[in-house]
């Protein structure tokens, strides 16, 4: 039994220490790319081509109209310019756009609700009824918690060389500064779409079309197949189905699309859940594609770790539970000391991690750049931690093949410090099991501090510090958000 908890726990770390060196190429693929990036194209199209902007809408009366009104002031021929308001609601969200959009069709933009009889493959198929009625050859994709700036199609379409499918942009955050949640998404938010996106672009590896805030072209959705919801995470599904037909994407970090985060646990733990487990479906539906591809080794490399990025959860999740039984385990066993030293080996891997988020920080907050590092990154970590038993249940559901309905992320239309979510009537948080599991795991790792302690074993001792403290704050989370609810 020992041995059998000392080989899962080293696979555990092996895989985070890959994980970690992955991201440690990523950031210098970043670097490099910085290092010779171009100078900006300022040329725009002489001929604008017909562009047809997708708003996928489901129950939104706090976002929607704000939407609306942003992507009627492109700017932007309009008569190249077609808006679909995709609702699929089911509540009074449909009678408000139905009165935005007739203010705007009175203004001569070119702008329709378009409505189905059911919510059938939910976003993604509100995705494909849409494409397969609209009149562009370019498709930009929003969702309701987006406002996009005037000048966002301009930007965004003159990078559609031959051969290019799609334009991703950057996602701004409209209210970063709400709180230490914010704050943290944010963090982690940005060193995905600078570090990772920008890297593996310029590592001529598979990125991903984030789900809103970029534009396809039309012929590039239906040579991949058209949209699919066989996935929850239906753009990165697509993202590499048409990669492994040819298509080129082009990632633009200097193009901003300004975005609300989550600002409730409950929020942001149903956003987790569908990204995580979503990214596991689509790793376990392509994997097989991306090895009989004709790529490069090293593209293939860089595809297994992009789809199985998510699995990282499983494993800090394991590693985690098992550390503790791995401290009386080296205990009773001192001739296992050098195998249980060869694991500082895999400090390297919090550094490269480290490096990461630093890259990241350095490039978000030039000036402050310490500052903000040292606050945000340690409880970024605990945090992170914390949302692993949560996050680890996702990704194996998406790998073992367990279905669930897509699960809108809900959003508040706030932006400023102090304004209140309780009166959201999209927000419904309960106490669940893995709530409570969540606590007990907390109390779980602070036995495994007393038991470093009792051991005089410290070399755990701030990870289990970390975990304690991850598991308790997600824990005190969920509970604050449930209590405001009810309040």
């Amino acid at each position: 039994m020992e041995w059998i908890v000392i080989i899962l726990y080293s696979l555990a770390l092996l895989f985070i220490f890959m994980f970690s060196l992955g991201q440690l190429n990523l950031t210098w693929h970043y670097l490099k790319a910085k290092k010779n990036k171009e100078g900006a194209q300022n040329s725009e199209p002489i001929d604008y081509p017909h562009i047809t902007v997708q708003l996928p809408v489901f129950n939104e009366k706090y976002v929607v109209e704000r939407l609306i009104d942003a992507v009627c002031k492109f700017d932007y021929p309009k008569d190249r310019l077609e808006i679909q308001v995709l609702d699929d609601s089911t509540d009074e969200t449909v009678a408000i756009i139905s009165k935005k959009v007739r203010v705007w069709q009175e203004k001569g933009v070119d702008i329709q609700q378009v409505l189905r009889d059911d919510r059938k493959g939910f976003k993604a198929g509100a995705l494909q009824h849409g494409m397969e009625i609209c009149k562009g050859e370019f498709i930009a994709i929003f969702d309701a918690d987006f406002i996009p700036n005037t000048d966002f199609l301009k930007k965004t379409i003159i990078k559609f060389k031959e051969g290019v499918g799609v334009v991703q942009t950057r996602w701004g955050h409209l209210n970063k500064d709400y709180s230490m949640l914010t704050e943290l998404q944010a963090f982690g938010l940005d060193a995905h779409f600078s570090i990772e996106q920008c890297g593996r672009h310029h590592a001529g590896s598979f990125i991903n079309f984030n789900g809103t805030g970029g534009v396809w072209r039309k012929q590039c959705i239906n040579d991949a197949g058209g949209w699919s919801a066989d996935t929850l995470t239906e753009d990165l599904d697509l993202s590499y189905r048409a990669q492994l037909k040819g298509w080129n994407f082009v990632y633009l970090e200097d193009c901003v699309a300004p975005a609300e985060l989550p600002v409730i646990m409950s929020a942001v733990k149903s956003q987790q859940y569908r990204w995580n487990k979503g990214a596991a479906e689509t790793a376990k539906k392509n994997l097989g594609k991306v090895l009989k591809s004709k790529l490069s080794f090293g593209s293939k490399l860089h595809a297994i770790f992009h789809l199985f990025n998510s699995s990282v959860f499983v494993c800090l999740l394991l590693a985690s539970i098992l550390s503790i039984p791995m401290l009386f385990i080296k205990d009773q066993n001192p001739s296992l000391e050098l195998l249980f030293d060869i694991g500082s080996v895999f400090l390297l891997g919090f550094f490269s991690i480290a490096a990461f988020y630093w890259v990241a920080t350095k490039q978000h907050y030039p000036v402050k750049t310490g500052k903000h590092f040292f606050r945000i990154f340690p409880v970024f970590l605990t945090i992170s931690m914390g949302l692993s038993l949560h996050n680890g249940i996702a990704v194996i559901e998406g790998l073992f093949g367990f279905k669930s309905a897509f699960i809108r992320t809900p959003k508040f239309n706030i932006t400023k410090k102090g304004e209140s979510w309780k009166n959201n009537t999209y927000i419904k948080p309960r106490l669940s099991l893995l709530t409570v599991l969540e606590g007990l795991l907390s109390l779980y790792f602070i036995g495994g501090i007393a038991a470093g302690i009792f051991l005089h074993d410290w070399g755990l001792i701030i990870f289990h510090i970390m975990l304690a403290l991850g598991f308790a704050s997600v824990f005190y989370q969920s509970l604050k958000g449930v209590s405001n609810a009810k309040a």
